[in-house]
Protein backbone atom coordinates (compact mmCIF):
# COMPACT_ATOMS: atom_id res chain seq x y z
CA UNK A 1 0.00 0.00 0.00
CA UNK A 2 1.31 3.45 -0.85
CA UNK A 3 1.54 5.88 2.07
CA UNK A 4 1.50 9.53 1.14
CA UNK A 5 3.88 11.94 2.86
CA UNK A 6 1.10 14.29 3.88
CA UNK A 7 -1.80 12.96 5.97
CA UNK A 8 -3.83 15.95 4.85
CA UNK A 9 -4.18 14.30 1.43
CA UNK A 10 -5.58 11.10 2.89
CA UNK A 11 -9.10 10.10 3.82
CA UNK A 12 -10.04 9.31 7.41
CA UNK A 13 -10.18 5.66 6.43
CA UNK A 14 -6.60 5.76 5.13
CA UNK A 15 -5.39 7.34 8.38
CA UNK A 16 -7.18 4.68 10.38
CA UNK A 17 -5.59 1.96 8.26
CA UNK A 18 -2.09 3.36 8.87
CA UNK A 19 -2.71 3.42 12.63
CA UNK A 20 -3.89 -0.18 12.54
CA UNK A 21 -0.85 -1.25 10.55
CA UNK A 22 1.42 0.10 13.31
CA UNK A 23 0.44 -2.75 15.63
CA UNK A 24 -1.19 -5.27 13.36
CA UNK A 25 0.34 -7.62 10.81
CA UNK A 26 -1.21 -8.13 7.42
CA UNK A 27 -2.55 -11.52 8.43
CA UNK A 28 -3.87 -10.16 11.70
CA UNK A 29 -5.71 -7.42 9.86
CA UNK A 30 -7.37 -9.92 7.57
CA UNK A 31 -8.79 -11.62 10.64
CA UNK A 32 -10.99 -8.54 11.03
CA UNK A 33 -12.45 -8.99 7.55
CA UNK A 34 -16.04 -9.07 8.70
CA UNK A 35 -15.79 -5.90 10.78
CA UNK A 36 -14.88 -3.31 8.19
CA UNK A 37 -13.75 -2.70 4.66
CA UNK A 38 -10.63 -0.60 4.23
CA UNK A 39 -10.27 -1.17 0.53
CA UNK A 40 -11.18 -3.72 -2.08
CA UNK A 41 -7.75 -5.25 -2.26
CA UNK A 42 -7.47 -5.91 1.47
CA UNK A 43 -10.53 -8.11 1.69
CA UNK A 44 -8.71 -11.41 1.20
CA UNK A 45 -5.13 -12.64 1.28
CA UNK A 46 -5.49 -15.49 -1.14
CA UNK A 47 -4.05 -14.85 -4.56
CA UNK A 48 -4.64 -16.60 -7.82
CA UNK A 49 -2.24 -19.30 -6.71
CA UNK A 50 -4.66 -20.46 -4.03
CA UNK A 51 -7.42 -20.49 -6.60
CA UNK A 52 -5.40 -22.77 -8.86
CA UNK A 53 -4.59 -25.15 -6.06
CA UNK A 54 -8.23 -25.47 -5.07
CA UNK A 55 -9.10 -26.31 -8.66
CA UNK A 56 -6.41 -28.96 -8.85
CA UNK A 57 -3.68 -27.07 -10.71
CA UNK A 58 -0.45 -27.35 -8.73
CA UNK A 59 1.65 -25.04 -10.86
CA UNK A 60 2.57 -21.45 -10.07
CA UNK A 61 0.29 -18.87 -11.68
CA UNK A 62 0.60 -15.59 -13.55
CA UNK A 63 3.89 -13.85 -12.80
CA UNK A 64 4.08 -14.29 -9.06
CA UNK A 65 7.42 -15.02 -7.51
CA UNK A 66 7.90 -18.37 -5.82
CA UNK A 67 7.81 -16.66 -2.41
CA UNK A 68 4.42 -15.12 -3.20
CA UNK A 69 3.15 -18.47 -4.41
CA UNK A 70 4.22 -20.24 -1.22
CA UNK A 71 2.74 -17.50 0.98
CA UNK A 72 -0.65 -17.70 -0.69
CA UNK A 73 -0.78 -21.46 -0.16
CA UNK A 74 0.05 -21.16 3.52
CA UNK A 75 -2.42 -18.35 4.17
CA UNK A 76 -5.88 -18.98 2.72
CA UNK A 77 -8.59 -16.36 3.43
CA UNK A 78 -9.39 -16.17 7.12
CA UNK A 79 -13.18 -15.95 6.84
CA UNK A 80 -14.80 -17.91 9.68
CA UNK A 81 -17.39 -20.49 8.62
CA UNK A 82 -17.09 -19.66 4.91
CA UNK A 83 -16.06 -22.13 2.23
CA UNK A 84 -15.60 -20.37 -1.09
CA UNK A 85 -15.73 -23.67 -2.99
CA UNK A 86 -19.40 -24.20 -2.07
CA UNK A 87 -20.87 -21.02 -3.57
CA UNK A 88 -21.28 -19.48 -7.01
CA UNK A 89 -22.46 -15.90 -6.68
CA UNK A 90 -24.34 -14.00 -9.38
CA UNK A 91 -26.14 -10.67 -9.77
CA UNK A 92 -29.30 -9.55 -11.55
CA UNK A 93 -30.49 -6.08 -12.62
CA UNK A 94 -34.12 -5.35 -13.51
CA UNK A 95 -33.95 -2.02 -15.33
CA UNK A 96 -37.75 -1.87 -15.52
CA UNK A 97 -37.72 -1.23 -11.77
CA UNK A 98 -34.87 1.27 -11.53
CA UNK A 99 -35.98 4.85 -10.75
CA UNK A 100 -32.51 6.42 -10.84
CA UNK A 101 -32.50 7.46 -7.19
CA UNK A 102 -28.78 6.59 -6.90
CA UNK A 103 -29.13 5.35 -3.35
CA UNK A 104 -27.10 2.34 -4.46
CA UNK A 105 -24.11 4.57 -5.28
CA UNK A 106 -24.29 6.35 -1.97
CA UNK A 107 -24.65 3.10 -0.04
CA UNK A 108 -21.67 1.62 -1.87
CA UNK A 109 -19.43 4.58 -1.10
CA UNK A 110 -20.40 4.53 2.57
CA UNK A 111 -19.99 0.77 2.92
CA UNK A 112 -16.70 0.46 1.09
CA UNK A 113 -14.99 3.77 1.94
CA UNK A 114 -14.82 4.76 -1.72
CA UNK A 115 -13.31 8.18 -2.34
CA UNK A 116 -15.99 10.83 -2.07
CA UNK A 117 -15.89 12.36 -5.52
CA UNK A 118 -17.59 11.74 -8.85
CA UNK A 119 -14.52 10.10 -10.42
CA UNK A 120 -14.33 7.11 -8.09
CA UNK A 121 -17.12 4.58 -7.79
CA UNK A 122 -17.71 0.86 -7.67
CA UNK A 123 -21.26 0.97 -8.93
CA UNK A 124 -23.02 3.64 -10.92
CA UNK A 125 -26.23 4.28 -12.87
CA UNK A 126 -26.58 5.52 -16.44
CA UNK A 127 -29.65 7.29 -17.85
CA UNK A 128 -30.72 6.38 -21.38
CA UNK A 129 -33.11 8.85 -23.05
CA UNK A 130 -34.65 8.57 -26.51
CA UNK A 131 -36.02 11.89 -27.74
CA UNK A 132 -39.05 11.99 -29.99
CA UNK A 133 -38.10 11.04 -33.56
CA UNK A 134 -34.64 9.72 -32.61
CA UNK A 135 -33.51 6.10 -32.48
CA UNK A 136 -30.26 6.92 -30.70
CA UNK A 137 -30.09 7.22 -26.94
CA UNK A 138 -28.63 10.15 -25.07
CA UNK A 139 -26.64 8.80 -22.13
CA UNK A 140 -25.54 10.56 -18.95
CA UNK A 141 -24.46 9.53 -15.47
CA UNK A 142 -22.70 10.83 -12.36
CA UNK A 143 -19.69 11.49 -14.60
CA UNK A 144 -21.56 14.46 -16.07
CA UNK A 145 -20.72 17.53 -13.94
CA UNK A 146 -24.27 18.85 -14.37
CA UNK A 147 -25.61 15.93 -12.35
CA UNK A 148 -23.19 16.65 -9.51
CA UNK A 149 -23.81 20.40 -9.44
CA UNK A 150 -27.49 19.66 -9.16
CA UNK A 151 -27.03 19.01 -5.44
CA UNK A 152 -23.78 20.97 -4.91
CA UNK A 153 -22.06 17.98 -3.34
CA UNK A 154 -19.70 15.30 -4.58
CA UNK A 155 -21.01 12.88 -1.99
CA UNK A 156 -24.62 13.06 -3.17
CA UNK A 157 -25.63 12.15 -6.69
CA UNK A 158 -28.81 13.12 -8.47
CA UNK A 159 -29.85 13.18 -12.11
CA UNK A 160 -30.76 16.68 -13.29
CA UNK A 161 -33.99 17.52 -15.09
CA UNK A 162 -32.49 18.53 -18.43
CA UNK A 163 -35.23 16.84 -20.46
CA UNK A 164 -38.18 18.58 -18.86
CA UNK A 165 -38.82 20.85 -21.86
CA UNK A 166 -38.40 18.28 -24.65
CA UNK A 167 -40.52 15.39 -25.85
CA UNK A 168 -39.17 12.02 -24.77
CA UNK A 169 -40.23 8.78 -26.42
CA UNK A 170 -38.56 6.48 -23.93
CA UNK A 171 -36.19 6.68 -20.96
CA UNK A 172 -34.78 4.24 -18.45
CA UNK A 173 -31.92 3.78 -16.01
CA UNK A 174 -29.20 1.12 -16.14
CA UNK A 175 -27.25 0.28 -12.97
CA UNK A 176 -23.72 -0.96 -13.64
CA UNK A 177 -21.04 -2.64 -11.56
CA UNK A 178 -18.26 -5.20 -11.88
CA UNK A 179 -19.51 -8.19 -13.87
CA UNK A 180 -17.26 -10.71 -12.05
CA UNK A 181 -16.64 -12.36 -15.41
CA UNK A 182 -16.03 -16.04 -15.95
CA UNK A 183 -13.16 -15.04 -18.23
CA UNK A 184 -11.97 -11.77 -16.68
CA UNK A 185 -9.66 -9.65 -18.84
CA UNK A 186 -8.30 -7.95 -15.73
CA UNK A 187 -6.96 -11.23 -14.36
CA UNK A 188 -5.29 -12.08 -17.65
CA UNK A 189 -3.27 -8.85 -17.78
CA UNK A 190 -2.30 -8.49 -14.11
CA UNK A 191 1.49 -8.92 -13.98
CA UNK A 192 1.72 -9.80 -10.27
CA UNK A 193 -1.33 -11.97 -9.57
CA UNK A 194 -2.85 -9.20 -7.42
CA UNK A 195 -6.13 -9.58 -9.31
CA UNK A 196 -7.51 -13.10 -9.14
CA UNK A 197 -10.77 -14.98 -9.48
CA UNK A 198 -11.97 -16.79 -6.36
CA UNK A 199 -13.69 -20.19 -6.66
CA UNK A 200 -17.02 -18.60 -5.68
CA UNK A 201 -16.96 -16.48 -8.84
CA UNK A 202 -15.91 -13.11 -7.44
CA UNK A 203 -12.87 -11.34 -8.89
CA UNK A 204 -10.80 -9.90 -6.04
CA UNK A 205 -7.74 -7.71 -5.58
CA UNK A 206 -4.94 -8.35 -3.09
CA UNK A 207 -3.54 -4.86 -2.59
CA UNK A 208 -0.34 -6.28 -1.13
CA UNK A 209 0.69 -7.39 -4.61
CA UNK A 210 -0.88 -4.54 -6.60
CA UNK A 211 1.84 -2.31 -8.09
CA UNK A 212 -0.55 0.29 -9.51
CA UNK A 213 0.29 -0.40 -13.16
CA UNK A 214 -3.41 0.03 -14.11
CA UNK A 215 -3.27 -2.67 -16.80
CA UNK A 216 -6.48 -4.05 -15.33
CA UNK A 217 -8.19 -0.66 -15.56
CA UNK A 218 -7.38 -0.48 -19.26
CA UNK A 219 -8.29 -4.11 -19.94
CA UNK A 220 -11.79 -4.10 -18.43
CA UNK A 221 -14.29 -3.75 -21.30
CA UNK A 222 -16.98 -2.50 -18.89
CA UNK A 223 -15.15 0.42 -17.29
CA UNK A 224 -15.66 -1.20 -13.89
CA UNK A 225 -12.21 -0.48 -12.49
CA UNK A 226 -10.60 2.69 -11.25
CA UNK A 227 -7.30 3.75 -9.70
CA UNK A 228 -7.07 5.03 -6.16
CA UNK A 229 -4.37 7.70 -6.31
CA UNK A 230 -4.17 7.97 -2.54
CA UNK A 231 -3.56 4.28 -1.97
CA UNK A 232 -1.69 3.63 -5.20
CA UNK A 233 -3.74 0.57 -6.06
CA UNK A 234 -6.52 -0.46 -8.40
CA UNK A 235 -10.00 -0.96 -6.99
CA UNK A 236 -13.42 -2.13 -8.11
CA UNK A 237 -16.72 -3.57 -6.96
CA UNK A 238 -16.38 -6.95 -5.26
CA UNK A 239 -20.09 -7.38 -4.51
CA UNK A 240 -19.31 -6.42 -0.89
CA UNK A 241 -17.30 -9.57 -0.34
CA UNK A 242 -17.05 -8.91 3.37
CA UNK A 243 -20.86 -9.04 3.53
CA UNK A 244 -21.76 -11.88 1.18
CA UNK A 245 -19.30 -14.25 2.86
CA UNK A 246 -21.35 -13.76 6.03
CA UNK A 247 -24.73 -14.39 4.43
CA UNK A 248 -25.65 -10.74 3.81
CA UNK A 249 -26.56 -8.97 0.59
CA UNK A 250 -24.28 -6.40 -1.03
CA UNK A 251 -24.97 -2.93 0.36
CA UNK A 252 -26.43 -1.69 -2.94
CA UNK A 253 -28.99 -4.51 -2.96
CA UNK A 254 -30.23 -3.67 0.52
CA UNK A 255 -30.31 0.06 -0.25
CA UNK A 256 -32.39 -0.27 -3.43
CA UNK A 257 -36.00 0.78 -2.69
CA UNK A 258 -37.53 -0.90 -5.74
CA UNK A 259 -35.93 -4.34 -5.88
CA UNK A 260 -33.96 -3.50 -9.01
CA UNK A 261 -30.89 -5.38 -7.82
CA UNK A 262 -31.03 -9.13 -7.26
CA UNK A 263 -28.29 -11.20 -5.68
CA UNK A 264 -27.82 -14.84 -4.78
CA UNK A 265 -26.03 -18.15 -5.00
CA UNK A 266 -26.36 -20.11 -8.24
CA UNK A 267 -25.70 -23.27 -6.23
CA UNK A 268 -29.02 -22.70 -4.44
CA UNK A 269 -31.81 -23.54 -6.88
CA UNK A 270 -34.30 -21.42 -4.92
CA UNK A 271 -32.08 -18.35 -4.58
CA UNK A 272 -33.38 -14.96 -5.78
CA UNK A 273 -30.89 -14.85 -8.65
CA UNK A 274 -31.86 -18.29 -9.94
CA UNK A 275 -35.53 -17.32 -9.84
CA UNK A 276 -34.72 -14.07 -11.65
CA UNK A 277 -32.86 -15.86 -14.45
CA UNK A 278 -35.44 -18.64 -14.69
CA UNK A 279 -38.47 -16.33 -14.91
CA UNK A 280 -37.08 -13.67 -17.26
CA UNK A 281 -35.37 -13.37 -20.59
CA UNK A 282 -32.09 -11.90 -19.39
CA UNK A 283 -28.95 -10.84 -21.20
CA UNK A 284 -25.40 -9.79 -20.37
CA UNK A 285 -23.40 -6.76 -21.48
CA UNK A 286 -21.04 -7.08 -24.46
CA UNK A 287 -21.41 -10.84 -24.92
CA UNK A 288 -19.25 -10.59 -28.04
CA UNK A 289 -16.20 -9.87 -25.86
CA UNK A 290 -16.17 -13.42 -24.53
CA UNK A 291 -15.81 -12.39 -20.89
CA UNK A 292 -18.99 -14.27 -19.87
CA UNK A 293 -20.31 -11.81 -17.25
CA UNK A 294 -22.14 -12.95 -14.13
CA UNK A 295 -24.41 -9.89 -14.04
CA UNK A 296 -27.72 -10.56 -15.82
CA UNK A 297 -29.87 -7.70 -17.14
CA UNK A 298 -33.57 -7.44 -17.86
CA UNK A 299 -35.09 -4.68 -20.01
CA UNK A 300 -32.08 -3.17 -21.84
CA UNK A 301 -31.70 -2.17 -25.49
CA UNK A 302 -28.83 -3.10 -27.77
CA UNK A 303 -27.35 0.37 -27.25
CA UNK A 304 -26.52 -0.48 -23.66
CA UNK A 305 -22.94 -1.70 -23.39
Amino acid sequence: MMILPSEEEMTDQDKQKIEEDAFMSRRGFLGLLGKCTVCAGALVTATSSANRVLSGDKGATFQQSEAQHIESLKNPPKIPDYDWTKHQWAFGVDTDRCIGCLRCMEACKAENTVQEDSSHHRTWVERYVYLEGSDKALVDSQADPKNIQNVRSETKFRFDNRYKDVKVDKAYFVPKLCNQCENPSCVQVCPTGATFKAPDGVVLIDATYCIGCQYCVQACPYGARSFNEQRGTAEKCNWCYHRITKGLNPACVDACPTGTRVFGDRNDKDSPINMFIKNHRVQVLKPEMGNAPNVYYLGIDREVS
